[in-house]
């Protein structure tokens, strides 16, 4: 270490101290004795979640004037749950950035990061109080001559010294974990209250972790007191007989005096402060507030009880609830318990234990040694809960998570048998939260007799219900209205653990009652209108319960239907992956009972084919949709309407599958026949209507898809309503529709009317609205907005993938775009991997001879072709053109669209004359398909006349080029970005834009 010369001159100066909880008292004696020689001292605990990097908060540590004091140890450096090498990292930053700025005081003999050498820590670990401040004072170049100089004001005691008086506290838990907020409460409780009454009651259910934040405080402010004293106060006798320990350990002179007089001496020197002024009393484990009230100290000292008893509130003590871990606290929590696990792991496993730091500590402890994969864990401890050989119990947690429950339940069993009867009914609903309002209607003749009286009796199930909140067993949730506007309970709320142990513990004959009883109060509070986004927060309130209740199983049709509604509630509000998960439960447990061809099964079909259709499943949801197509047109024949609801699910799977003739014939078929039976007004021939605009739109054949879009949207704007899912799903449909024919300007303004209404009624991140967002996107850009156009194309994608996943249709159809804008204005690297990705998707998802993973091929040429790579780049563009035209043949506009591409990969490559070949066919193609007008048309001609200029023909290429910039100025304007490339003799390209299906 680096000796530094005092000055002896030197006037006062300010320090920071920077100190994770665990160490506080040190920071709090290293800012005491420096404030005793006449130095400004700040303490800060170190958060580096708190910036986004860990160079950014130790950074953010020297904001403050003068030098940083970072106490170190092991709890320092895993705080945030840091490599080591960003440790490295962050602390060479900071010591090179500003040399000899940042100093370490040292508290632990264990490996410290390499870069904590440039901070030439002192150790104080294991020295007097008068050494650690002369080290202190050296490495801070402080004069030592004033060595413990006390100016009389009281500080805090030097940590390596315990208090005068310390007994029965358990050992320091060194996992312990995060508890900031919680752990602030109760400091700021005690601090607060009134001399006399500083009594804090730790209140939460068992396991929770109240006797280990006590614990860790008693040890993290132990030096604020001269007394601390744990008492178990699991009853009155052990109470009374460690509160009586206390007198001789204050050396009163009491040794032979009975148990009261011991206790009524050590009470009465509490009260007075001496011997002692400063005390600590801990009760751990009280739930019975009668048996500790008189025993309760006074005086100037601090007293925390630990509690599941509400009742303290009434007590003259201050709650403090102790919550379940945060996430982020659980995932630390196991990494230390179970160093193997990675992060993910962590997650899940905490995800599986509802946070529950009991039980994330016994099962992650039992991780810890074994190979085991957290899911077959997982699978293993639902089977064997009460097994002793699947958990791992501690010194901090010796009693495994299952019998600590059960031990509660049982006197809650024994004591107040309606307040069990109340906590069995509510775990056939989800563990969470339960709608009070639902277990309130449950029909008492719909319960055993047990039950009867008290589903009758107001008062009785308010006692009940009590009962559970006092004990910590369940939680209350009120609604944010006022009690004078209706406000009341909504819901209970129940720990999946609690839940866990109650739902083992009920008898098979009772589980098929009260699941029964369930399920109906379910299906009577079903709202109807699935498709209506008025009803979706009612349904999303009971979409949890399903299977806890059974009804996924239940073979009761009136159950069944419920089920289907909720179901199409999920499909309509894009809640896909929900949605498949239950389908998936009830398509095998009703084919099971009911046989493959019943009409509730093929009801389920609809929606379950629709969803795998969404989430990407195409061979799945063709299967399925073949089935039932071919199962109701040999029994009910092709122009009945089930059979036609049944092809209309077909084809919009086949659509998905490139099969465009193939759909189009069935939508037209569906389209003709509805309207025949039913009228050109119905709801049915309107969907199929919609449906055929689709596939004529996939097909190229873009006006009258056009066309028979805005026919649709005004109808359903007159039939249904504006606001009405299909309406808006019209909407964008025509905005596409006008910007795929080249009327920008027109697109822009219809999408930004429809995007106001889908935000307005289904928010953010409905699929419709991310498709809307996204056509919006589309058009600012065909329009020339490109910075409007860039924002909105990340922000949709973002959103997309964050909501829906990677792999979903739509967010790869967002991507292929984004790609293609970053391509041209933005990050060609970041544009070449995303590209790369969604050809990817499109190859495992699609196949190798889908348009979509064709498409893609070309525009991945593009960025090839950007990045230097002609010959690479025109190969993709030729293998793009080979598979388009096969599969659409060759006046598809996606087809002329790559061939546009494959020409100028063969100028660029020089096969001029191929390219030029290949350039009047495209012109002529998009002549004939798109019209002379069409911005694509006109594209072909720049690239027609740019080849005819290279194969040596000017005095043609001259006018064919005036007349398209003619043509380009009165169609998009003499300023748009593809006018202005064209009079600058860039070559056009053409860009694949996957359509949505």
């Amino acid at each position: 270490m680096t000796v530094r010369a005092t000055d002896k001159d030197a006037g006062p100066q300010h320090f920071l101290v920077s100190y994770v909880g665990y160490d506080r008292t040190w920071a709090g004696w290293l800012g005491h004795r420096l404030e005793e020689h006449g130095h400004r001292v700040t303490l800060r605990p170190l958060d580096p979640q708190a910036s986004a990097t860990l160079t950014d908060a130790l950074a953010d540590l020297g904001r403050a004037s003068g030098k940083v004091i970072m106490v170190l140890s092991d709890r320092y450096f895993g705080r945030g749950g840091h490599t080591t090498q960003q440790w490295n990292e962050a602390l060479a930053a900071v010591t090179e950035r500003e040399p000899g700025r940042y100093v370490g005081v040292t508290l632990t003999s264990g490996t410290t990061p390499g870069a904590a050498a440039a901070l030439e820590p002192v150790e104080l670990w294991g020295i007097d109080a008068r050494e650690a401040e002369y080290r202190v004072l050296r490495r801070l170049g402080l004069p030592v001559e004033r060595l413990g100089v006390s100016t009389g004001r009281h500080g805090p005691r030097f940590p390596n010294d315990p208090p005068e008086v310390w007994g029965g506290v358990p050992r320091r838990n060194p996992r312990f974990t995060g508890r900031i907020e919680v752990m602030n409460r109760l400091r700021e409780r005690l601090q607060e209250a009134p001399s006399g009454a500083k009594v804090v009651t730790l209140l939460g259910m068992s396991g929770v972790g109240k006797t280990q934040i006590a614990t860790e405080y008693t040890y993290r402010y132990a030096s604020e007191y001269d007394v601390v004293w744990w008492v178990p106060a699991q009853d009155r006798a052990s109470m009374r007989e460690r509160l009586a320990e206390l007198a001789p350990a204050f050396q009163l002179g009491v040794e032979a005096a009975s148990y009261g007089e011991r206790i009524r001496t050590a009470l009465e020197a509490l009260r007075r402060g001496r011997p002692y002024g400063r005390w600590l009393i801990v009760f751990d484990g009280c739930d019975e507030p009668d048996i500790l009230t008189d025993l309760l100290p006074s005086g100037a000292g601090d007293v925390i009880i630990t509690s599941r008893n509400r009742d303290w509130a009434t007590r003259n003590t201050q709650l403090v609830e102790v919550p379940v871990y945060t996430r982020r606290e659980s995932v630390i929590f196991i990494r230390r318990r179970a160093l193997r696990l990675r992060a993910e792991e962590a997650e899940q496993l905490a995800e599986a234990l509802g946070d529950f730091p009991l039980a994330l500590d016994q099962t992650a402890g039992w991780l810890a040694d074994s190979p085991m994969t957290v899911p077959a864990y997982l699978d293993l401890l639902k089977q064997r809960l009460d097994a002793p050989d699947v958990l791992r119990v501690s010194e901090e947690f010796p009693t495994p998570f299952p019998q600590s429950i059960a031990i509660l339940l049982n006197s809650i069993r024994e004591e107040f048998p309606d307040a069990r009867a109340l906590l069995r009914l509510c775990v056939f609903f989800a563990p969470g939260r339960v709608p009070l309002r639902l277990l309130r209607q449950i029909p008492a003749t719909d319960l055993p007799e047990e039950y009867s009286g008290l589903m009758n009796d107001q008062v009785r199930w308010n006692a009940a219900l009590n009962k559970l909140v006092q004990f910590s067993v369940a939680g209350l949730e009120y609604s944010e209205h006022s009690a004078e506007a209706g406000g009341s309970v909504e819901t209970v709320q129940l720990h999946s653990m609690v839940y866990g142990v109650v739902r083992q513990d009920v008898a098979a004959d009772e589980t098929t009652v009260l699941s029964r009883a369930v399920r109906r109060v379910l299906a009577k509070a079903d709202p109807g209108g699935p498709a209506e986004p008025r009803n979706w927060a009612r349904y999303a309130e009971l979409i949890p319960h399903l299977e806890p209740s059974g009804a996924l199983a239940s073979s009761n049709p009136e159950i069944q239907n419920f089920v289907l509604q909720c179901l199409r509630f999920l499909n309509f509000s894009g809640e896909y992956r929900t949605c498949l998960a239950l389908c998936e439960q009830a398509d095998q447990q009703w084919r099971d009972k009911l046989g493959d061809h019943h009409a509730q099964v093929r009801e389920l079909g609809y929606t379950f084919g629709a969803v795998l259709r969404m989430l990407g499943q195409f061979r799945r949801a063709e299967a399925l949709s073949r089935r039932m197509v071919d199962q109701l047109s040999e029994e009910r024949g092709d122009r009945d309407l089930e059979t036609l609801r049944a092809m209309s699910l077909l084809g919009s799977v086949l659509l998905r599958m490139a099969k465009y003739d193939t759909a189009r014939e069935l939508f037209e078929h569906g389209w003709t026949t509805y309207r025949s039976l039913l009228g050109e007004d119905d709801a049915s021939a309107l969907d199929a209507q919609n449906n055929l605009a689709v596939a004529l739109r996939l097909l190229g054949r873009y006006r009258e898809a056009y066309e028979l879009d805005l026919d649709t949207l005004r109808r359903r704007e007159r039939v249904m309503r504006t606001r009405h899912l299909n309406t808006l799903s019209s909407g964008i449909s025509c905005a596409r529709g006008l910007r795929l024919m080249g009327r920008y300007t027109e697109a822009l303004s219809h999408q930004e009317q429809s995007l106001r209404l889908n935000r307005a009624l289904l928010g953010e991140n409905h699929p419709l609205t991310l498709l809307a967002e996204h056509n919006l996107a589309l058009c600012q850009r065909r329009g020339g907005d490109l910075n409007r156009a860039g924002d909105g194309l990340r922000d949709v994608y973002e959103r997309s993938r964050r909501v829906f996943g990677a792999d979903y249709p739509a967010t790869l159809m967002i991507a292929s775009d984004l790609a293609a804008y970053l391509r041209e204005y933005g990050n060609l690297d970041e544009s070449g991997r995303l590209t790369e990705d969604v050809v990817s998707a499109y190859l495992r998802q699609l196949g190798p001879a889908h348009p979509y993973y064709l498409g893609e091929l070309s525009n991945l040429g593009l960025v090839l072709r950007a990045q230097g790579a002609r010959e690479e780049a025109h190969n993709l563009c030729e293998q793009a053109l080979v598979g388009m035209d096969n599969a659409l043949g060759s006046r598809h506009p996606w087809t002329l669209g790559a061939a546009m591409n494959a020409a100028a990969g063969r100028n660029f490559t020089r096969r001029l004359d191929e390219a030029f070949a290949l350039s009047t066919a495209t012109y002529d193609g998009c002549r004939a398909v798109l019209g002379d007008h069409h911005p694509m048309t006109l594209s072909a001609q720049v690239a027609l006349a740019y080849d005819l200029r290279d194969v040596g023909r000017p005095d043609e290429a001259d006018p064919m080029e005036q007349d398209a910039l003619r043509r380009l100025a009165e169609t998009l304007g003499p300023q748009h970005i593809h006018t202005v490339s064209a009079r600058e003799r860039v070559r056009p390209y053409w860009e694949f834009e996957p359509q949505p299906a």
